[in-house]
């Protein structure tokens, strides 16, 4: 998946909406929240699930770019993360872009 998924378009489509970090604690980047994302997707996790699976599972924080002397996002983060790509409906924008962009270089998804 590290070579599949565009990840740069999209962070590039989902960064406009996400916090700047001006209250509160400094906001994990986007690219993170994205994968952790993927991952609750791919292996049907809950909020909660994931954030355990995080401490739990090094292997899961490697591929978000998370190391053990960081903060991990923590359930309300993994919660807020979700609910900012359904609020912009940003969520049903994610496959077609990944599939644009993979179709260009002549891969499916």
């Amino acid at each position: 998946m590290e070579r599949v998924v565009p990840w740069a378009a999209l962070v590039e489509l989902i960064t406009p909406y996400s916090p700047e970090g001006k209250r509160g604690r400094s906001p994990f980047a986007v690219e993170t929240m994205l994968r952790i994302h993927f991952m609750q997707q791919w292996f049907t996790l809950s909020d909660q699930t994931m954030d355990e699976a995080l401490h739990a599972v090094p292997l899961f924080c490697e591929f978000a770019g998370l190391n053990w002397d960081t903060a991990l996002p923590d359930e309300t983060t993994i919660l807020r993360f979700r609910r900012l790509l359904e609020e912009h409906k940003l969520a049903p924008q994610i496959l077609p872009l990944a599939n644009e962009l993979l179709g260009s270089k002549g891969l499916l998804a």
